[in-house]
Parts: structure tokens; sequence; C-alpha cells
């Protein structure tokens, strides 16, 4: 499949209000799967009429958070925040732009220890049973520059440079909160920027995901693997949406 096709129209079609593209497939995919694996309780369906409409209508005596709403709404313009900077180079700046496009006017963005729009304040970890440790506060900025100096130092970036990227990026845990949604989405960039068929983590296949992170140290290709299963149900909807010829206009 050629990237550069998949990376075009993503962008042209950003544009324009057509749906049932892949475009309008990867929005509401992606804000669907990427929030649920946060714990949101939007449904599919809700999610693309909230994308479609911005309205939806929930289910009976359904408790709907408006976070989960606002956030639904702020990864439509984050995934198109990564669209407009598909080209360029991964930056502190940009990431801290990313959780701040992400947490915009959540109840989060009122509370201080949250500190959105810079990186965490508060000490946190990742998982409650198995808990895995993360870096402190203090040492945060440092090894995110480190981090990414050591990435974009690489002349040929893979595939699994990007997931290796991930895993570090998922044990620093910069932000209060939304490190996932902004590691995940990371990933789709530096895919189309590496000319990488781009993926999507479904909400399905957590269990593999988060067992993927977790065994990392031990055993990177679980991981590896998981997301290689994510790219090949990706592309076969691009090989299906993507799968057209139209004259352009002169």
């Amino acid at each position: 499949m050629d990237i550069s096709k998949i990376k075009k129209e993503l962008i042209k079609q950003k544009k324009s209000k057509f749906e049932g593209n892949i475009y309008h497939y990867s929005q509401i995919t992606y804000a669907y799967n990427s929030n649920k694996i946060e714990g949101s309780r939007l449904t599919s369906e809700q999610t693309e009429a909230i994308f479609d409409t911005s309205s939806f209508i929930p289910k009976s005596d359904d408790l709907i958070k408006l976070d989960d709403l606002i956030e639904v709404k702020n990864h439509f313009k984050l995934f198109d925040y990564i669209l407009d900077h598909v080209d360029e180079l991964l930056t502190k700046d940009m990431i801290i732009e990313m959780n701040k496009i992400l947490k915009r006017n959540t109840s989060d963005e009122d509370d201080p220890r949250y500190n959105v729009g810079g990186f965490k304040v508060v000490p946190n970890i990742i998982g409650v049973v198995s808990v895995i440790d993360t870096t402190a506060p203090e040492n945060v900025e440092k090894e995110i520059d480190e981090l990414l100096k050591a990435y974009n130092s690489k002349i040929n970036i893979s595939l699994e440079d990007i997931v290796d990227f991930h895993f570090k990026f998922e044990r620093i845990h910069p932000f209060g909160d939304g490190n996932g949604r902004i590691g995940r989405i990371i990933m789709f960039k530096e895919c189309l920027r590496n000319n990488i068929m781009p993926f999507i983590v479904l909400d399905i296949d957590k269990p593999y995901y988060m067992r993927g992170l977790k065994e990392y140290k031990n055993d990177q290709m679980f991981l590896i693997d998981t997301i290689k299963h994510e790219q090949d149900l990706y592309e076969q909807i691009c090989e299906k949406l993507l799968n057209f010829e139209v004259k352009e206009n002169d």
C-alpha cells in the first residue's frame, strides 16, 4: 500500500465534508478507541454522531461524563493537528501542544495538579494492580529532551523505533493525564511521516497492547506484533476506501 497516498488523502479529505472516506473512518475509529482504552463510556455510534453532527442520543439512564464529550471532540482536533504537522520533526513544544488540545476545557484544566499545558507536577504511576513506576516530575523535561534527541538523530526511522519511542514515552508518563492518547497519536503521525503503515490501537486489543507495554523490556516482540496486527487491520480499510482514482480538474 502506498503510504504517501494515505497521507495525501487524509490531508485532502480533512478539508472536505465528504463522509465514509478514510479520514472520516480514522477520526471516528481513533477517537472512540483511544478514549475507550482510557475509560470513556461513549459508544462508537455516539462518537460518530458527535463527529458528524456535534450531538448524540444517549441510551436511557446512561450517565455520560461531560469530560468524555469534551475529550472526544478535542481528539478530533488533535487528529487534525497531527495532519497539519505530519511532516514536521517531533518536538517537545509539539507534544505539549497535543496535550493542551486534548485537555482543553476539561475539568482537569481547572485543577493545578494536572498542569494542563505543561508537564506533570504531581508523581503518577501506570496501573493499580501491577504498578509501573514513572519518571519523577522534576526529571520529566530532561528525559523528554533526551528521548527526542536520540529519536530525532536516527536517519531512517523504522516501526520498531516508533514503538520503542512509545514505550519510553509511556514510562516517562510526562503529563498529569492524557499520556496514552498522546503517545498513540504520536505513533500515527510518525508512521505517516516515515512512510510506514499507520495504525489504530483498538480497545478490543487493549489487553494485548497493555501486556506488550508491561513486558516490553523482557520481550519487545509482543508489543511489536500487536502493533503489526493493528497495521494489517488499518491497511485493509485503506485498501477498501482508497481503491479509487478521481480525475483532478485542470
